[in-house]
């Protein structure tokens, strides 16, 4: 269970510069690359998340920074509503959103209300060689309307779901911030996904 509600009860609580920050920047296209648990919350979502938005896709993130303890900073993907990070979904033709989840298998869930571009996205990272399939798990099927990755002007977009296994292959020293390295894994696993959203 989530410890906050909604943003407005996480920012009663918390401190933005000191316990988390807010991440945005503007792209040519219309799509949206968006890591809502980004930072210490969910380790390498946010540095994979704006590496794929590059200069061309809309990126924001929300990540937190505290020392230690930076689950309490999860607000799940129904009930996010962080206002910066919220309106890049809403004013982009299609959101993405990068999260990570637990397990030691490397794999990708991708989920979402875009079937056609979760396939393509599955079609390229299995063809690079990273075991992708359509997430069955409740949690991680992102297709309630209400989930930021479908919060777009479509209604319709897609959540990745890398799991902890496969983001420890992506970065050396993943839980530490100063000491996190990408690896080639990561851009290859960059480059696939940049493909499939052209």
């Amino acid at each position: 269970m989530d410890q906050y509600s909604s943003y407005r009860e996480l920012e009663q609580h918390e401190n933005e510069g000191i316990d988390y920050l807010i991440l945005a920047r503007k792209g040519a296209s219309r799509i949206a690359i968006i890591a809502p648990h980004g930072g210490g919350i969910e380790p390498g979502t946010a540095e994979i998340a704006d590496a794929v938005a590059g200069d061309k896709h809309a990126f924001s993130a929300f990540k937190g920074i505290k020392k230690t303890g930076n689950s309490v900073l999860h607000i799940t993907s129904e009930r996010f509503d962080e206002p910066i990070v919220n309106r890049m979904a809403e004013q982009a033709d299609i959101a993405v959103t990068i999260h990570g989840c637990r397990g030691k298998e490397e794999v990708v869930y991708v989920g979402g209300r875009h079937q056609d571009l979760k396939r393509k996205i599955i079609d390229a990272l299995m063809k690079a060689g990273f075991h992708a399939e359509e997430s069955v798990k409740p949690g991680l099927r992102g297709r309630n309307p209400q989930n930021i990755c479908n919060r777009s002007l479509s209604r319709q977009g897609v959540q990745i779901e890398i799991s902890n296994g496969l983001r420890r292959k992506m970065f050396e020293n993943l839980p530490h911030r100063s000491k996190r390295k990408k690896t080639e894994i990561f851009y290859a696993f960059v480059r696939r996904l940049q493909e499939a959203l052209d």
